[in-house]
């Protein structure tokens, strides 16, 4: 049986680190706490300065790299990737980071995000004679890369990037050169850090950092590329400047709340984001509970303004996979109990608040509403700390698509009555934006809420799609 999730999918984790005598074992480190961002497969790529090394395989991080495993990623230098598919298939071949040997010499690139055009370009480039390996969008760019008549590598990747739009933080590794990039926009995190002994460290969350002991240093802003090899490092701004557009799903639910992206504490937005629901959307109720654990904050932040006691209602199983045994006897609601277990005593005879940051098909938040109702709730207000998902994302983020998206083709009375709640409320569009006030980055994309794209798409035949017609991926 394999789990629908109510939720959208994880996107990628990117680490690289240059200048360290363990590269390769601060990689795995950076990448096992960013396992949250990807559960497909993880792959490292470390040089000694003459040739690069990698070591990729599907499953979590820590079941992938072995002691021996590491020991064979030689070298004071490393990237490394944990993939969740936004586009390309789950296989082993879509494994990042993706390694290639060219005119410019050996390159390593590792991605987090998604290149709208990419169908584009790859059709362009299979019809000029290029083979492709895997079926991700990374490939073009390095493809790209390999077309260039470019001889300087620098040079070639910022041509590379000139032709592809969409959102992208890029790690690339060659045995000179670590180079960190983020596209004008800016959609996707990256942060740089420093360590005592002078490595420096890019990852895509700061809660990489604290487990390898780095200090933040700052976001690398839209548009940047930071070069770093033997003579140290340097700041390059080769792009058009644009409308900065930073992902606010990311503080809403990707990322960990002990983390620092886009120059803010997740923890403080999603409190915030909590504080601004009670305000608009008050109920009278004994206790509020989270749907755990991306909620948990906002449900804090909730209870502290509306004064309604928090509770832990709910409790996650974190030890489950994605394909489960399902017993022959068909049990009710199998794939929400083997994820969530009530406590009754925390509902039962009592008026609920149930907190949640999305709801995407809502199939999984109507199954744990019943749960809760037949643990005896006497009455369930649903609240949720972000306005209705109306639109696939196109940036990185595995939202469904528009007819699969509850809150797309229901009004919020349908999806209260769908659901079985005595009330129903989503967070508005300008108390989010008010959540995120006085942001230093600027502009954020909430193109999920909104259908308001900052970048244009294509599909896979390369045609102009409008803001409301469907993009298929390959899945």
């Amino acid at each position: 049986m394999i789990l629908q999730s109510d939720k959208p999918k994880e996107e990628c984790a990117i680490y690289g680190i240059y200048n360290s005598k363990e590269a390769a074992n601060f990689t795995y480190l950076g990448l096992y706490s960013m396992q949250h961002r990807g559960q497909e497969s993880s792959g490292i790529v470390s040089t000694d300065g003459s040739h690069l090394y990698r070591y990729a395989n599907m499953g979590l991080v820590a079941n992938i790299f072995t002691q021996p495993k590491i020991k064979e990623l030689i070298g004071d230098a490393a990237i490394g990737h944990n993939r969740y598919s936004t586009t390309g298939a789950s296989f082993l071949r879509n494994a990042q980071p993706v390694r290639v040997e060219s005119h410019l010499g050996p390159v390593a690139l590792a991605h987090n995000g998604n290149l709208v055009n990419s169908w584009d370009i790859r059709n362009r480039l299979e019809r000029d004679g290029s083979i492709f390996q895997t079926t991700i969008d990374s490939e073009v760019i390095v493809h790209l890369m390999a077309k260039s008549h470019k001889t300087d590598l620098l040079e070639a990747l910022c041509e590379s990037l000139a032709q592809v739009r969409g959102a992208y933080s890029l790690l690339v590794l060659t045995p000179r050169y670590l180079i960190a990039v983020r596209d004008p926009n800016g959609f996707r995190p990256l942060v740089m850090g420093k360590r005592s002994d002078g490595a420096i460290v890019f990852a895509s969350e700061t809660c990489a950092f604290d487990i390898t002991d780095t200090e933040y240093v700052r976001d690398v802003e839209p548009g940047e590329m930071v070069v770093i090899d033997h003579t140290g490092m340097r700041s390059l701004y080769p792009f058009p400047k644009a409308k900065p557009s930073l992902c606010i799903f990311e503080y809403i639910y990707f990322a960990r709340p002990d983390s620092y992206i886009f120059e803010e504490s997740v923890y403080k937005v999603r409190k915030s984001l909590g504080r601004q629901l009670a305000r608009v959307m008050p109920v009278e109720a004994d206790v509020v509970i989270p749907v755990p654990d991306s909620a948990n904050i906002a449900a804090l932040g909730y209870s502290e303004e509306s004064g309604i006691p928090y509770q832990s209602g709910l409790v996650r199983s974190h030890y489950i996979g994605r394909t489960f045994i399902e017993p022959d006897q068909k049990i009710r609601d199998f794939g929400a109990k083997i994820k969530y277990n009530v406590v009754k005593e925390v509902v039962n005879g009592k008026r609920v608040v149930i907190i949640d940051d999305s709801v995407m098909r809502g199939t999984t938040s109507r199954k744990i509403i019943k749960m809760i109702r037949n643990a005896g709730a006497k009455e369930i207000h649903f609240r949720v700390s972000a306005p209705p998902t109306v639109a696939p994302c196109y940036y990185g983020i595995d939202i469904p698509t528009h007819k699969e998206l509850i809150a797309s083709t229901h009004s919020i009375e349908e999806i209260q009555k769908y659901l079985r709640v005595d009330s129903l409320a989503y967070l508005t569009l300008d108390r989010m934006h008010k959540a995120v006030e006085g942001h230093k980055g600027g502009g954020f994309c909430d193109a999920c809420f909104t259908s308001n794209y900052p970048v244009e798409f294509q599909d896979h035949a390369g045609n102009q799609k409008s803001l409301f017609t469907e993009y298929a991926t390959e899945e």
